[in-house]
């Protein structure tokens, strides 16, 4: 039996999916001066409310031709200046900053119904610092780091098995070293912008500017 694979004949009605977003107001008495104190205390309430990955965030680059590039990374330390993550230095996004170190990122609590964006620089931190964090990553996460390619092209997925095989051999008798093309990066603070969802599609948007060392802020029609 033939089956369409047309829009048309797609099983599940998707104009028709939406939500009522009741959980939530966001009111100019609760803004404080910094915005980084607000979002410690949206990621907090994150994980009191048991959401899934709530450090995960997807970060946006853009390529040489300008063409942006989405992934989700995790954030893994926060300051009153920047965010960071750690990444292979080989890898398509790592290639994309040092070539344009402006980036986005978007955290998305749906549980809460809040969503931040962040804009900022990044730069990597220093190697005694990716260090010290890659020594406190699990034995299996410690191998992945050495045994992928990250972003390069493999003939199967036997190969990447193979190869964490052949690392963890290798390792086997010692610590791990941290590898010489892995580490991390921070993005310096621009602007952070608060979503919390409401009826009627009126959500509430306060977007956070960083200019000379001063934040100010403006509330967004959504």
């Amino acid at each position: 039996m033939n089956r369409s694979t047309s829009a048309d004949s797609m099983a599940t009605d998707i104009s028709s999916l939406r939500e009522r977003y009741t959980k939530g107001t966001l009111e100019e008495s609760e803004l404080p001066e910094n915005p980084v104190y607000l979002f410690q205390t949206w990621l907090d309430d994150a994980i009191k409310a048991k959401v899934n990955e709530p450090n995960a965030m997807a970060l946006a680059t853009v390529d040489a031709d300008g063409k942006p590039n989405v992934r989700y990374v995790l954030m893994k330390g926060l300051s009153e200046t920047s965010l960071r993550f750690f990444t292979n230095y080989e890898s398509r996004k790592a290639a994309e900053i040092e070539k344009n170190p402006t980036v986005s990122v978007v955290f998305w609590w749906g549980e809460l119904e809040r969503q931040v964006r962040i804009r900022g620089s990044a730069k990597r931190i220093s190697d005694a610092e990716s260090e010290a964090y890659f020594n406190s990553r699990p034995v299996e996460s410690q191998i992945g780091a050495w045994a992928s390619p990250q972003s390069i092209e493999v003939k199967s997925r036997e190969e990447l098995e193979d190869s964490f095989q052949q690392t963890r051999e290798k390792f086997a008798n010692g610590n791990i070293p941290k590898p010489p093309f892995w580490g991390g990066y921070e993005i310096l603070f621009s602007s952070i912008e608060f979503w919390q969802g409401r009826p009627g599609r009126m959500h509430d948007r306060v977007e956070f500017t960083l200019q000379n060392g001063e934040w100010s802020r403006r509330r967004l029609a959504p």
